[in-house]
């Protein structure tokens, strides 16, 4: 596999460890408790608050930024660009997402917002290889 497809990988798991950071801090609460449901875990997820409510935010960003994403390492390795060029944005587009999730989390709606751009680019810029 290429550095690129390992960073489509990640770009995947990003949103369930993204979130699973606000679960597991509850993890040990009971339920009824306000602890994780798994019972109902969208409703749970979605009257989280603070930096909970955040990550549960960041993790649906994430998987809205996958699918541009995705096509761009497609395009961009279909179309025949050079690997070493796909790669370096692929794992900006990483570097990208980390920061985003840890503006989401530290409550920076402003440089949240400029990452998300910077995230957006890279993945038109993929596809822009193809």
């Amino acid at each position: 596999m290429t550095i690129a497809q390992w960073c489509v990988l990640a770009a995947c798991l990003l949103p369930i460890l993204t979130v699973g950071s606000a679960k597991a801090t509850l993890a040990r609460i009971p339920r009824k408790q306000g602890g994780y449901d798994n019972f109902n875990p969208r409703a749970w997820e979605a009257a989280l608050e603070g930096w909970r409510g955040r990550a549960h935010a960041a993790q649906l960003n994430g998987y809205e930024a996958l699918p541009l994403f995705i096509a761009g390492v497609l395009f961009a390795q279909i179309g025949g660009a050079e690997q070493a060029r796909i790669d370096l944005l692929a794992m900006a587009f990483i570097g990208a997402r980390l920061l985003y999730t840890w503006a989401y989390l530290a409550n920076r709606a402003t440089l949240r917002s400029l990452i998300w751009a910077i995230g957006l680019g890279l993945s038109i810029a993929l596809l822009a290889l193809g």
